[in-house]
């Protein structure tokens, strides 16, 4: 007779990492660049269990860097809980940035092991610590120590076609380093973002692990996921994966989701660098509603919020073809 394998908990189940309660198992992932404190608010607002903010440098920690420390370390009250992704190479620079990390108010920490940017490779952080399992290791023990939180890692399955690196050092990470949860992305570092995930792969780590294992790139095979990606422009994609809305958005509900952005950019980053920024955000939620070319173009070029929020609220109606 086969075994019959115990059921996977639904999206909406609550659990733990490392005893911090989490309401879901939908979580945002990481996202450079991008995961800021109001992008992680808002996954909040919409259902997300946990937000993970963009990597976070150590260094820039350890030597409180002012522009790292008021944009990148700001958290909202209504976010919690929340945590903050560092990278580094250095153990004791990392013991030092989870210090401060976790004075800023984090609730978890997490080491990206999985970037596979090649400047952060370069620098023996991200993707490039899967060659050195000692120092990863000796890593995720110095941010325990340092922030005295549970610590999770965030990696890559390998970083070559058949490598298994990720997964192995997965395993030691559990056991050896005891962190609290493990972030699996089942592709490898040279892949990027396309091909098939290794959900084969996934659900082996699973089975090996007692700790969580949180699948990034897919949605198959894991405990729970992180949705990267996925909710660019989309918030909305954490209502749906817990059942709390189907169907998606109204055109009225794109336009005040970007107005709301555009208020709290503003807020974070002032009025003409938060033009700047927003420049990334505005075909996002456009590209979903159809907004006219001429609007988004002019969207692109307009160095005036003011002149910004009048466009998104002519969005509102739809363009009639004659």
């Amino acid at each position: 007779m086969s075994e019959i394998s115990e059921p996977r908990p639904a999206l909406t189940d609550p659990f733990e990492i490392g005893g911090v309660p989490i309401a879901n198992r939908v979580l945002l992932a990481p996202l450079a660049g991008i995961g800021n404190w109001f992008v992680r608010l808002q996954a909040k607002r919409h259902g997300a269990g946990l937000a993970v903010s963009e990597m976070v440098s150590s260094f820039a920690l350890h030597y409180r860097n002012e522009r790292t420390l008021r944009e990148l370390l700001v958290l909202h009250p209504e976010e919690h809980p929340v945590s903050i992704q560092l990278f580094g190479h250095d153990a004791e620079v990392m013991r030092s940035g989870a210090e401060v990390a976790a004075a800023a108010g984090a609730d978890l920490i997490d080491i990206n092991m999985g970037c596979p940017v090649p400047k952060v490779r370069k620098t023996g952080a991200g993707a490039q610590l899967l060659r050195q399992p000692e120092l990863a290791i000796a890593l995720a023990d110095a941010a325990r120590e340092g922030s005295g939180l549970p610590v999770t890692v965030k990696l890559r399955s390998g970083i070559e076609s058949g490598d298994r690196s990720g997964f192995e050092l997965a395993i030691r990470l559990a056991e050896e380093a005891g962190v609290a949860a493990i972030g699996f992305h089942p592709r490898v570092a040279t892949r990027g973002h396309k091909g098939k995930p290794n959900y084969t792969l996934t659900r082996e780590l699973t089975e090996r692990l007692e700790i969580p294992v949180i699948i990034s790139g897919g949605i198959f095979g894991a405990e729970a996921v992180m949705i990267a990606r996925g909710s660019l422009g989309n918030p909305w994609v954490f209502e749906e994966l817990t059942r709390q809305r189907e169907g998606p958005p109204s055109r009225a509900e794109v336009v005040e989701e970007l107005l709301w952005v555009v208020d709290r950019a503003e807020e974070h980053f002032g009025p003409e660098r938060a033009e700047r920024y927003l420049r990334k955000f505005y075909p996002w939620y456009f590209e979903g509603i159809g907004a006219d070319k001429r609007v988004r173009d002019e969207l692109q070029r307009t160095a005036d919020l003011a002149r910004a929020r009048q466009l998104i609220e002519a969005a509102r109606t739809p363009v009639r073809v004659a």
